[in-house]
């Protein structure tokens, strides 16, 4: 009891004085929300409060604040004019309703899956029309329906406008500018309220005729809302224009406030049902729509707060304010209001939205949306900004991307990459087309889907073609789509995930070979082809995938090697230095021998080509490390276990094998155990670390390794297993896997 106690006041520490500032800020910007919605002006302080207090304790975020959103104020506004206010709350109320279901039913996180770019475009909008329709009333004049009319009637105003609302206007402004430059501790106080009260007093001080602002009984005097008449259809797009606007700020500004703090993340279905609940209670209040705040959010974070306290008291002191000391409001000119308002709507069009989208692509989205939202409206420039960004999306899934390229013996080669419909057969079929006749084409298929009409495309010009002499060889890098389609195959109706291409370590009877000329082949089935063949292809493949990716590298080492590790391995088609040693192009200077084999100092017979290759290496070059490699069961070691017997047709074979007996005595003095199906991969580790040994009989090689300049190491790959050991030096046989 006494530590849950402790923890509670802890976080009230933070709590406190957080929700203060965000008070200090809610204020302000709630008038100003009801002013530029139509609303009566404590309409605004309800909201405040019930998002405070209501969303704050039933919500799903810690930190997030609710309250009256801008965003909502135009729909406010059209609703007030055609229904009035009372019908305006009961509208509210049952889109808080819809809220309530849609968060019990557990659909908040599709929400989600607005694009952000017509979130974005549709509050620059708002904020447009809110500074277009304000700076009238900043002017001494009235705001007009619509931002046209606003604009259009602009000119008319500068022309009539009055001295000192112009004069409170241009200070409320001047000080909302000026106070972001001043410093933090000074800034600590919200420039919202410094600004209103700085107008306020300037004006009181020189008896400015301006309008003053009046709450006289507006928050006590309440009236039960009642429903609206009119076309029903009508009346249900506005709620769930209502509940979905509100629902899908609220989240998307939940999810923004997530990436602001360490605390517990955010429940966005208890969050939608928390926003709900308290649009029905504003609603039956007489207040406006709530919806997370992103502005009150962020200073709440901003200042320390740390649980749904703080926003709870937030509430709470709106509530005291406008009970208590509303009567204050009467100091602030109804122009300073309008001036935070022109303010607000301005940092509306934000900058740094824009560049955001602009890095998706997906800039006219937002023009589109704002614009919309200019012209139309808000529901409308929503519903259009939602309508381009599913164009958009539709083309993107389905964009197909062509590409051709000539190489030096005279083929084509064509890549055809993303999702073949019918929406890119155009374009499919144009760069298809452009393809010189009589010419041999490589095609590449990575695609995650094709229909009937990409099939018949690409299969139309394939047999067109090599009708006129040329010849198509069609790779799918993907599924089979287009070889099941050729053979009548039903295919899958889903995408499906692309993939890279297939791995260059995959040996060749491993790889899906397609058919690759009309009347070929079945699918699947692997195509005949000679050694010679096989290579030829495989140089080709390499030149079409590898070699424009590894070129800027080729380039760079075509002027010198300068290889660290001198690698001694056997001659063995299994073992691949560059795939067991993660190494590349430039790490290894590589000798390759039947057993991996270093010849003596002097041995007979005389070979020159290892010991070439190490004083190369090490004087020339200047290498760090040798390494011998083994493998399991090798092939040498065998012959060199049977006492030649196996090599006995193979007297080239015999000769060479002379150099391993060092190995084979080895094992012979070492060997604790008696020969079973083991011996021969016990061998195949003992001549590893023999060869070591071999190493250290050349006077140079040895000097480096007592240099401490030059280092020997063995290696031992289980082929079985795929995993490489490393050995340590004789007389121990034990190895240790890496």
């Amino acid at each position: 009891m006494i530590g849950t106690l402790s923890r509670v006041l802890s976080t009230l520490r933070y709590d406190v004085p957080a929700s203060l500032v965000v008070f200090l800020i809610a204020v302000p910007l709630s008038l100003g929300i009801s002013m530029a919605s139509g609303a009566p002006l404590a309409a605004g302080l309800i909201a405040a409060m019930v998002g405070g207090i209501v969303a704050g304790a039933l919500g799903g975020s810690a930190v997030q604040v609710s309250g009256p959103a801008a965003g909502l104020s135009l729909v406010v506004a059209d609703l007030v004019q055609t229904y009035g206010w009372r019908a305006t709350c009961m509208i509210t109320l049952i889109a808080g309703a819809v809220q309530l279901v849609l968060g019990v039913f557990r659909a908040a996180r599709a929400a989600l899956a607005v694009s952000p770019a017509v979130i974005h475009g549709m509050l620059a909008g708002v904020g447009v029309v809110i500074a277009l329709s304000q700076l009238h009333v900043v002017l001494g004049g009235r705001p007009q329906r619509s931002a046209l009319a606003n604009i259009v009637e602009l000119p008319a105003q500068l022309a009539d406008m009055h001295g000192h609302t112009v004069a409170v206007g241009l200070l409320t402004i001047a000080v909302l500018a000026l106070w972001t430059r001043l410093p933090k501790r000074v800034k600590a106080v919200p420039a919202p309220l410094v600004a209103l009260l700085v107008a306020g007093v300037t004006a009181w001080a020189f008896d400015w005729d301006v309008t003053r602002i009046d709450l006289s009984n507006a928050v006590t005097s309440w009236a039960f809302p009642v429903l609206p008449s009119g076309d029903w259809h009508r009346i249900v797009a506005a709620v769930l224009l209502v509940a979905l606007l509100a629902g899908v700020e609220s989240l998307l500004c939940s999810v923004a406030v997530d990436g602001m703090h360490d605390g517990p993340r955010t429940d966005l279905d208890q969050e939608l049902s928390g926003q709900g609940v308290a649009n029905m209670v504003s609603g039956a209040l007489g207040g406006l729509p709530v919806a997370g705040v992103i502005v009150r959010s962020t200073a709440n974070v901003q200042a320390g707060g740390r649980s749904r306290f703080s926003a709870i008291l937030h509430g709470v002191w709106v509530v005291v304010f406008a009970l208590g000391f509303g009567w204050t409001i009467k100091l602030i000119p109804m122009e300073a209001l309008a001036a935070l308002l022109v303010f607000i709507g301005v940092q509306m069009v934000n900058l740094g939205h824009v560049r955001k989208v602009h890095g998706h692509g997906e800039v006219p989205v937002y023009l589109v949306t704002m614009g919309a939202v200019l012209v139309l409206g808000l529901a409308e420039g929503v519903l259009a900004g939602l309508a381009l960004a599913a164009l958009l999306a539709l083309r993107r899934l389905t964009w197909v991307t062509v590409k051709t390229r000539p190489e030096q013996d005279g083929r084509v080669h064509a890549t055809i990459s993303g999702s073949l419909t019918f929406l890119g057969v155009p374009r499919l079929t144009r760069e298809l087309r452009a393809i010189p006749p009589g010419t041999a084409v490589d095609l590449d298929l990575n695609i995650d889907f094709m229909d009937n009409a990409a099939f018949e495309a690409i299969h139309s010009w394939r047999l067109n073609h090599e009708r006129l002499g040329g010849s198509v060889d069609i790779d799918e890098l993907h599924d089979e789509w287009y070889a099941m389609a050729a053979s009548g195959t039903r295919l899958s109706r889903t995408k499906t995930p692309l993939r890279t291409p297939e791995r260059w370590w995959l040996p060749w009877s491993h790889r899906h070979h397609r058919p690759t000329r009309h009347g070929g082949s079945a699918p699947g089935s692997p195509r005949p082809a000679s050694v010679e063949c096989q290579l030829t292809a495989g140089a080709r493949e390499y030149h079409r995938r590898t070699a424009p990716l590894v070129r800027p590298i080729f380039t760079e080492l075509a002027r010198k090697q300068q290889p660290t590790h001198l690698f001694i391995t056997c001659a063995d088609s299994r073992v691949i230095p560059s795939l067991i040693t993660a190494s590349g192009p430039g790490d290894l200077f590589t000798v390759r021998n039947i057993g991996n084999l270093v010849p003596r100092r002097g041995a007979e017979p005389h070979d020159d080509s290892v010991v070439a290759a190490i004083e190369y290496a090490t004087q020339v070059l200047g290498v760090h490390t040798i390494t011998v490699c083994g493998h399991s069961g090798c092939g040498a070691m065998c012959g060199l276990l049977s006492g030649g017997v196996k090599a006995g047709s193979l007297p080239g074979m015999r000769r060479w094998l002379r150099h391993g007996y060092h190995s084979l005595a080895t094992f012979i003095e070492t060997a604790d155990e008696p020969l079973d199906g083991g011996a021969l991969d016990r061998l195949c580790k003992v001549n590893v670390q023999q060869q070591l040994e071999n190493l250290r009989t050349y006077r140079k090689v040895d000097e480096q390794v007592r240099a401490g300049q030059l280092e020997l190491v063995g290696l031992y790959f289980d082929i079985s297993s795929a995993r490489v050991h490393m050995l340590p030096p004789l007389p121990s046989t034990l190895s240790v896997k890496i």
